[in-house]
């Protein structure tokens, strides 16, 4: 059984095949993209930017400029950050409003 590597990736050009053919030879490119399986978002789709979000936030409060010696040690880190974060409810406060948008993005609209 081979395994898959599921990616969810926006759509961004850099996310596509073709950037594999750019960056490889075609037999690796190949190769490479027979392992991968994608899943996008929408083209629109904000939830992605708040998967971003946390992430950072994780990166930037769990492991900061430290370096973490072992993936047992980042586990228990990650774990205990996590655990932390869910019993202080953390959220998200999302503030690109509808109106927003249509201001920042109405240059691209039909």
């Amino acid at each position: 059984m081979s395994k898959v590597i599921r990616l969810v990736t926006d759509n961004l050009n850099t996310h596509k095949e073709k950037a594999f053919y750019e960056t490889f030879s075609k037999d690796e490119a190949e190769k490479i993209l027979s392992k991968i399986e994608f899943h996008r978002t929408p083209k629109h789709a904000s939830w992605l930017n708040a998967a971003e979000i946390e992430i950072n936030v994780r990166d930037i409060e769990c492991t900061g400029e430290r370096r973490i010696g072992s993936k047992e040690m980042l586990a228990h880190e990650v774990a205990a950050w996590t655990t932390r974060r869910n019993n202080q409810k953390k959220k998200i406060t999302w503030k690109f409003t509808r109106e927003k948008a249509d201001k920042k993005l109405s240059k691209y609209y039909a």
